[in-house]
């Protein structure tokens, strides 16, 4: 569960910012086709991961993760 809300709010996050996949990935430091198994909710990130993914994101790690926790909370209620 928490890899397929993760992937939805790192998808709704990309492309709310206007990026790609690809742009996530070379900005990131990350294979693309591992943006899109996340996003897919078929892998879960490591912290150093989501560090790489923030910037280009425009948000801050810790607002990722809050973002995440809050849809976890829909989703339980």
């Amino acid at each position: 569960m928490l890899e397929k809300i993760f992937g939805q709010v790192l998808k709704n996050l990309r492309e709310n910012t206007g990026v790609t996949q690809e742009i996530l990935a070379l900005n990131s430091e990350l294979d693309r086709t591992y943006i899109s198994l996340l996003e897919r909710g078929l892998r879960t990130p490591t912290i150093a991961t989501l560090f790489k993914m923030a910037p280009t994101l425009k948000k801050m790690p810790s607002e990722i993760i809050a973002i995440v926790e809050q849809k976890l909370n829909e989703d339980r209620v």
